[in-house]
């Protein structure tokens, strides 16, 4: 495994580059400018952070891109460990990619509400801001789908690291222990409206966070150190 230095920090990169750009466009643009409970808000704050809003839509590109490549990257510093559970892993993974790049158009789509074209003068002002926030509701609903398969590959990745015997146990078995927190916040919110609610969502999704942001500080670290 001579190359596994160079490929842990490539997958250390990409990972890097999920993390973050993927907190700032599902966490923390829609925290400065969505009110789901205000559309006339949620219209304006748009229209006066248009850039930060388009900055959202970039970031999510790069982000998903990012997880296309980052899959390959640790199926070249895995396969070794159990070639199927590898290839399953790299599925699973990129599998979720095309639909959250498309799901991305309702975001694009809110631009074209948001905007200044006459073509949209034939709406009233209260019509596009009730379908803006609905795009965003839309959007969130993809997000949620697509949840499914951010957990499910997890599974695979987290027997990988638990069986690779240069990663440490304990990311792997938090990453397999993320997968059914995933699943579990899906059927949660899809079976029972009132499951945000009961606050059980963020405790389970825990072991996921840890997990990821463990396993990506990890081939940074690991793999700068070795290649020094």
């Amino acid at each position: 495994m001579e190359q596994t230095p160079n490929t842990a920090r490539t997958a250390g990169l990409l990972y890097l580059f999920v993390v973050l750009m993927g907190i700032f466009s599902l966490a923390y643009v829609p925290s400065k400018l969505i009110n789901w409970t205000d559309a006339a808000k949620t219209y304006t704050n748009i229209q006066s952070a248009e850039t930060l809003f388009r900055l959202g839509i970039v970031a999510g590109i790069i982000c998903y891109t990012a997880f296309l490549l980052l899959p390959f990257a640790l199926y070249k510093l895995l396969h070794k460990v159990n070639r199927e559970m590898a290839v399953i892993m790299v599925v699973l993974a990129a599998a979720s990619v095309p639909f959250s790049l498309f799901n991305l158009l309702h975001k694009v789509n809110v631009l074209t509400l948001t905007g200044k074209e006459a073509v949209l003068e034939a709406k009233s002002i209260d019509q596009r801001q009730l379908q803006v926030l609905q795009e965003l509701i839309y959007y969130n609903n993809g997000i949620e789908l697509i949840s499914v398969f951010w957990g499910l590959w997890l599974l695979p990745f987290g027997y990988l690291v638990y069986k690779s015997g240069f990663l440490p146990k304990i990311l792997g078995i938090l990453l397999m222990a993320g997968c059914f927190g995933y699943l579990v916040n899906f059927l949660g919110g899809f079976l029972f409206p009132q499951y945000a609610s009961i606050g059980i969502a963020k405790f389970v999704s825990l072991p996921a966070t840890l997990g990821e942001i463990g396993t990506c500080l990890w081939l940074l670290i690991i793999g700068l150190k070795k290649t020094r």
